[in-house]
């Protein structure tokens, strides 16, 4: 496995690529979840890269960046067992030579929707890095994980409005044993907390099955005072207004003490 800390590095470790060209972009922490990304991604593409960098346009004041977990040696070997051939990991200054950039991506109306309206500017951070990174690893393919679905949903927006000959592939949540979706922050809560946090997977597989979903949801919150819901709704799969019938998301997110979780499910609608 090639490690680039540099543009530099990384395009000649691009030059030297062959096939078809897989990135994988994580913030680092990594987990079951990415190293799924990773094996999916091994699976079904000749190249495999992976991006390791914690994004500080998508995080807001106040907001967890500095505590934010950074393991890269673990990372790295996570990496390697899973097959990566090139793993950039630049810093901050390596990405933003210029300091922060005075141009960024504009998400558009949706991307001041749930978590946008959760946190002001996070996808104009996300939208922003990703296209970076898309150009500086030029790739075929990207995987990003459904548990960040509405980034999902933006990721391929943003591909399909520019015109960026790369295609966008969603890779299913991973989960612990007792359905709490594998996160980076899942580190920061104590054991009470992670017993707590249990609700927000429980509160999409009972309005799954409900005739009213979102009431159901967050009748089920409701049963967990140590967990304060931001939003529960129900969406078309592309963000869109809640269908009648048919395919269907259930979003959530929520503050579990000082930690925010999200999650989502989809569901049909009978």
């Amino acid at each position: 496995m090639i490690v680039a800390e540099t543009r530099e590095q990384l395009a000649t470790a691009r030059a030297g690529a062959r096939g078809t060209v897989a990135v994988v972009m994580t913030m680092g922490a990594l987990h079951e979840g990415h190293a799924e990304l990773l094996r999916t991604a091994r699976a079904e593409a000749d190249t495999v890269l992976l991006t390791i960098f914690v994004n500080p346009l998508q995080f807001a004041p106040g907001e967890d960046f500095d505590r934010y977990p950074r393991t890269l040696e673990a990372d790295l070997a996570i990496a390697e067992q899973a097959g990566v051939d090139i793993a950039f990991t630049p810093t901050r200054e390596v990405m933003y030579p210029q300091g922060e950039p005075a141009v960024r991506v504009d998400p558009g109306p949706a991307g001041n929707e749930l978590e946008g309206a959760s946190r002001p500017g996070f996808f104009h951070g996300v939208l922003t890095v990703v296209n970076k990174l898309f150009q500086l690893t030029r790739p075929d393919v990207a995987y990003f994980g459904e548990k960040d679905y509405q980034q999902l949903g933006m990721i391929r927006a943003m591909v399909r409005d520019f015109d960026l000959p790369i295609e966008v592939r969603g890779v299913p949540t991973v989960r612990e044993p007792d359905g709490l979706a594998l996160s980076s922050r899942n580190r920061y809560l104590a054991p009470a907390e992670r017993q707590a946090a249990l609700v927000l997977s429980r509160a999409l597989t009972k309005a799954a099955h409900s005739e009213d979903p979102v009431a159901a949801g967050i009748a089920e919150f409701a049963t967990e005072p140590e967990v304060k819901l931001d939003y529960f709704v129900l969406t078309d799969p592309m963000l869109g207004p809640a269908p009648a019938h048919g395919p269907a998301r259930l979003l959530t997110a929520a503050w579990v003490g000082g930690t925010r979780l999200i999650d989502n499910i989809a569901v049909d609608l009978p």
